[in-house]
């Protein structure tokens, strides 16, 4: 195997040395790619130390050396990578000794487009802990269970129950695969959750299979300038970023002729959902009392599978 590791780094020179190192520790790892992207610390320093140290790391920024946000900054890493797989690592995240024990094996069979395991967490500091503790514990991030391809996108739609999650810094994919099927790649318009929007298209594309779901392969190292912890812990409206990527899925949905009219209205009614959320509050409950006559699971879509009662009143 030949596998390049995608990095994109803002804000992250106390953690990307550790990140970049935990890659290195394997011999399938062909390079790690990282793309600075205009960091307010020192991070670009960072990690032309690392470029220069390590043969395998290669460094990149944008042309016009401005900040573009996670998606470009990953589009780019993708466009140099070389490798025949391609992984995904954040700056402030890390890899475990199994990271890939799972893909060496299930990759020997050439239907396997991509593979995916559980994550685990790290706080960096007993402040970011106390912050963030209620929302990500010491769980595991995964799929309870094992599911045939054909029922990961479904899945993470919640059409199936509950699935659980994997995260990007879990995934490996064939890179032939990715390229040729899907396009784009991530999403540039997008600030927050590319790579959540990614992985729907992805899991609709390609073949994805369960690696090691019970115990971390990779770890979320959470800590207080973390940008998802602070969507997530609310300094962000976290209903608003959730209506901007339900739209964009639901746009897709739309123009793809292959996906079933269930599902596309599946979709739809999520995304109406996440509006019923963030509309002021007297269009809001005018919504809910329509809705609740003429389209009944959209409310129920919110309710008990996006649980968005926190921004009802």
């Amino acid at each position: 195997m030949k596998i390049s590791v995608i990095t994109p780094v803002y804000n992250a020179e106390k953690y990307v040395t550790q990140a970049v190192e935990s890659a290195l520790q394997f011999d399938e790892v062909y390079e790690v790619i990282l793309v600075e992207d205009k960091s307010p610390d020192n991070a670009l320093e960072v990690c032309q130390q690392l470029a220069e140290k390590y043969d395998r790391v290669k460094l990149f920024q944008h042309p016009d050396k401005e900040n573009h946000g996670a998606g470009p900054t990953r589009n780019l890493a993708l466009e140099k990578a070389t490798g025949d797989f391609i992984a995904f690592l954040d700056a402030d995240d890390y890899f475990l000794p199994n990271r890939f024990d799972a893909e060496k094996e299930l990759f020997k069979d050439p239907k396997v487009e991509g593979v995916y395991g559980a994550l685990g967490v790290h706080y960096y500091s007993e402040k970011a802990k106390e912050q963030y503790y209620k929302l990500f514990g010491d769980n595991l991030t995964t799929v309870y269970k094992r599911h045939d391809p054909k029922d990961v996108f479904p899945g993470q739609l919640n059409m199936k129950g509950s699935f659980g999650l994997f995260s990007i810094d879990c995934l490996t994919i064939r890179r032939d695969s990715m390229v040729k099927k899907l396009k784009p790649l991530f999403k540039t318009h997008l600030r927050l959750h590319q790579d959540t929007e990614f992985l729907f298209r992805l899991s609709y594309y390609l073949d994805l299979y369960p690696g090691i779901l019970d115990k971390a392969v990779a770890v979320r190292g959470v800590h207080e300038s973390n940008r998802i912890t602070a969507v997530d812990s609310k300094k962000v409206n976290p209903a608003k970023t959730r209506v901007l990527l339900w739209k964009e899925i639901h746009d897709w949905a739309q123009n793809e002729n292959t996906i079933p009219e269930d599902v596309k209205l599946h979709i739809k009614r999520m995304h109406r959902s996440y509006e019923i959320a963030l509309a002021p509050a007297l269009k809001k409950w005018g919504m809910i009392t329509k809705y609740l006559f003429t389209d009944y699971k959209s409310i129920r879509s919110g309710i008990y599978n996006i649980n968005f009662r926190d921004y009802l009143l």
